[in-house]
């Protein structure tokens, strides 16, 4: 072989190496987020680590919301620089950077309304703040056991499970946005949930007048999402039209609507997700809407199927205040992974 050759052969199995290299971390390590969790519990104080750690079958695993109410577990005001780095890195290998994005938005967006609404205070005495969110940890990270974590403060509520070093379940996952359009002078209005708000109403002005008449069911938009905190998604009525009832361009608008919310994930745990769904059929997905059909007048939609529920909901606030959830109906919170984890302790 001559030398030109051998340096081209040398040259390529050294970027195979590299790239069967990377993929093998990817494989082995990107979804394990124990070690970024133990990396922030060893930056805590004795103090700090008590009131973030729960047991993983504690109750409080699942006291989901997104109001603004007294909540368990350290807040960024209780960190020091370090452990405020350590939670940030904690977060973001959490999700997906669209998924960080809108995360530390609508955080953000508590600044504009301590300025809007100034006079708002909790029982505890404290306001709008930016800062007060919360972290909870629940059994030991570990890449060998199942334990979670959760990141809650208002218009958040993002809950993981692992197991084995793989997340297995991210919702309930809760974002909200108030305001929903926030004016810059100068500049173009900015929305932080806005790809979840232009979709929605894309998908349903393009239906037609006989499709709209199956997807609509009230003329008046819910004032809440209909999940609202439940532990448990149950008693929702499956309405609307069923993907298979869309033409193919409407098909497309529905699955881009349906990544911008799966692609909050992590990519493997998103990638799963979407398996999931699709394993249960797409088909079998509705599209269902209620109220005004353009921005500004208050309106809803949910996409539902056998496992899955997404809700969306604008009426807050003269349309001004989005609330969206999505929720595994299957395997919110990990629970058919705990059953399934007693029924063989049990055996």
């Amino acid at each position: 072989m001559c030398g030109s050759n051998y340096q081209e052969m040398k040259k390529l199995n050294k970027i195979i190496l590299i790239v069967a290299g990377i993929l093998l971390f990817n494989e082995t390590n990107a979804q394990d987020i124990s070690k970024k969790a133990n990396l922030f519990l060893n930056t805590l104080s004795k103090e700090l680590k008590v009131r973030v750690h729960f047991s993983y079958e504690d109750s409080e695993r699942f006291n989901m919301n997104y109001i603004p109410i007294i909540r368990k577990g350290p807040t960024f005001h209780d960190f020091n620089d370090t452990q405020k780095a350590a939670a940030w890195d904690l977060l973001k290998s959490s999700l997906s950077d669209e998924g960080f994005r809108k995360s530390t938005e609508i955080m953000e967006l508590e600044k504009i309304l301590l300025v809007l609404d100034p006079s708002f205070e909790m029982p505890d005495g404290t306001g709008r703040d930016p800062l007060n969110y919360h972290f909870c940890i629940f059994g030991n990270p570990s890449p060998t056991q199942v334990w979670g974590w959760r990141f809650e403060g208002h218009h958040i509520s993002l809950n993981f499970t692992s197991n084995e070093g793989r997340i297995v379940a991210s919702t309930p996952t809760f974002m909200g946005s108030n305001p929903a359009m926030i004016a810059v002078r100068g500049q173009r209005q900015k929305a932080v949930l806005e790809k979840e708000s232009e979709l929605g109403l894309k998908l349903v002005n393009s239906l037609t007048r006989e499709q709209l008449a199956l997807a609509k069911f009230t003329d008046v938009a819910p004032y809440e999402i209909f999940s609202e905190n439940y532990r448990k998604v149950e008693d929702i009525e499956k309405l609307g039209i069923s993907y298979s009832q869309l033409n193919k361009e409407q098909q497309s608008l529905f699955s881009e609507l349906l990544d911008i919310y799966i692609g909050n994930y992590i990519f493997e745990f998103s990638d799963i997700f979407r398996k999931k769904i699709m394993d249960a059929g797409i088909e079998n997905l509705n599209f269902a809407w209620a109220g005004g059909l353009k921005e500004g007048i208050g309106h809803y939609y949910r996409i539902h199927g056998p496992m899955l529920l997404i809700e969306f909901d604008n009426t807050q606030n003269d349309a001004n205040h989005i609330h969206s959830v999505v929720r595994d109906i299957t395997n919110d919170f990990a629970e058919n992974l705990l059953k399934e984890h007693y029924e063989r302790e049990h055996r």
